[in-house]
């Protein structure tokens, strides 16, 4: 659909194609070059959970790609479906002026100015909103969506997910730099030689440092000064030399016994890099949250300004229940001893998590991300399309408590609950995959093949006309089914429950 006074191809100089083609490639094949040898070093360097973390901003790519096509190939289609104007009238970021509709081409002129300069005059991408208003007018209706108004959403759904992969590799560097400050804890533990006068020497439980910090009695109280002491040590010291050396030998001595000197640094590292690649997708939930919000941006509701609070109060729901957890491990030997022989042993489990289930604090940790994100982008989005003087901006008492809630989530995230979460997850009643190396892993998947092959096998060799009890396959068979469901992507992805493994194979 041609747009009156506006140049079709046919008319365009060839220079000033081949020019724009030459940019546009140009740019789209430079920034796949990069992505292509950042993959390649990360490859290089061994790091495939980040390196799969790439391939999934990749596919977010790939799918910025799709919706920005579907709408420049259904922008002449939506264009021309009208709705009664009354229906056009409901619902509005902001109220309709009577006045003459040169405001709003003003309030819109900030951002285009800026997009023209830089992408040599892309505006008119999704251009023709007189035509599609003409096209609805003669009928006394009003388009359902202009193709100005598309335009906009184009660049917003562009600028979310930019944003959100920046934040996320923000977050996983700063809080990554943060963990790797534990390294010389775990090099000093690797170094101590074994002093048996050590092991036998008895400890007041309540007078260790993890247990005294923790313990405030049994019963209510006890209970709630528990919690109030949660909510607090997230914000300071949320991990300490005595948390780490304890809970890295609750750990050991749950699933590793027989390797004392088993790295639990370089695991966590491993596991937090495989739970990276899950933060940085924006999962099909997240769009959900993202049509809702856009469906409650109405004036006078300010959603803008309470959606800030959504992921401010969910990181500090999760902070509080990481640091509980710990507690809850303290107690738990309080309670039960006076007086230990040797160092102080916890004991892992999932009852210490919402329904038994750790990965719920990494859902939450994404939809915190994620919101956080939503957020920001949608603030700068506003600033740069429609100007700081916005009615959807809003007021001046509105705008600052979002920045300032949008900078100390990421700030916390960053430095306290992510470093939290990556020691405190693995006090679960499993360990996950990343517990071997990558070599181990491929030869368990392996196994896993062939373990089950040769199952097969035999069940052929005995004959189908045999009736017997139903045979319980050896646990070497039943580790390499959870080994080989957990490649596939099945179950509880990742993990391996070591209720079915032999303590070599940790």
């Amino acid at each position: 659909m041609a747009v009156a006074g506006e140049t079709t191809l046919e008319y365009t100089p060839t220079w000033v194609v081949a020019a724009v083609c030459t940019v546009i490639v140009g740019i789209s094949l430079g920034v796949e070059r990069i992505l292509h040898y950042t993959g390649k070093y990360l490859k290089k360097k061994d790091q495939k959970p980040l390196y799969e973390a790439l391939l999934k901003i990749k596919e977010e790519l790939m799918l910025l790609g799709f919706i920005s096509l579907l709408l420049t190939v259904f922008q002449d289609r939506i264009a021309t479906i009208c709705i009664p104007k009354r229906y056009s009238d409901d619902w509005l970021p902001c109220k309709k002026k009577k006045e003459d509709s040169s405001s709003s081409e003003e309030s819109t002129s900030h951002f285009q100015t800026f997009y023209h300069f830089t992408s040599g005059g892309a505006r008119r991408l999704l251009a023709g909103h007189s035509a599609s208003t003409s096209y609805c007018e003669k009928r006394g209706k009003d388009p359902l969506l202009s193709t100005t108004a598309l335009h906009h959403l184009h660049i917003f759904i562009f600028v979310l997910a930019v944003v959100h992969v920046i934040f996320c590799v923000l977050t996983i560097l700063f809080g990554g730099a943060k963990i790797r400050q534990w390294k010389h804890w775990e090099d000093a533990i690797s170094k101590k030689e074994y002093d048996p006068e050590e092991v036998l020497k008895f400890t007041n439980v309540r007078e260790h440092a993890f247990i005294k910090d923790r313990y405030r009695g049994v019963g209510k109280i006890g209970t709630l000064m528990g919690w109030v002491r949660s909510f607090f040590k997230q914000f300071y010291a949320s991990v300490t030399r005595s948390d780490y050396v304890t809970m890295r030998l609750g750990f050991i001595m749950t699933h590793c016994r027989g390797n004392p000197k088993f790295n639990f640094h370089k695991y966590m590292i491993r596991a937090l890099e495989a739970d990276f690649k899950r933060v940085v997708g924006i999962s099909w939930y997240l769009w959900i949250f993202v049509v809702v919000f856009l469906l409650l941006n109405v004036n006078g509701w300010h959603a803008y300004f309470w959606i800030a609070f959504i992921p401010f109060f969910l990181l500090l729901l999760v902070g509080t229940k990481l640091e509980h957890v710990t507690t809850q491990l303290a107690h738990e030997v309080a309670e039960k001893h006076i007086a230990i022989e040797g160092d102080l042993v916890v004991q892992p489990s999932d009852k210490l998590f919402w329904f038994h289930r750790p990965q719920i604090v990494l859902f939450l940790i994404q939809i915190i991300l994620f919101q956080n994100s939503f957020e920001l982008a949608f603030f700068f989005w506003i600033w740069l399309q429609y100007g700081f003087d916005s009615c959807i901006m809003g007021q001046l008492g509105f705008i600052i408590p979002r920045i300032v809630i949008g900078v100390f989530v990421q700030f916390l995230c960053s430095y306290s609950t992510l470093p939290l979460y990556a020691i405190v997850a693995q006090m679960g009643s499993s360990f996950k995959r990343a517990i071997f190396e990558e070599h181990i892993q491929h030869g368990l998947v392996e196994w896993a093949q062939k373990a089950k092959l040769n199952k097969g096998f035999k069940k052929n060799a005995n004959g189908a006309s045999q009736v017997g009890p139903k045979e319980v396959p050896p646990p070497a068979v039943q580790l390499a089914e959870v080994v080989k469901e957990s490649a596939e992507g099945k179950g509880n992805v990742g993990e391996i429950h070591p209720a079915t493994g032999s303590g070599g194979s940790k």
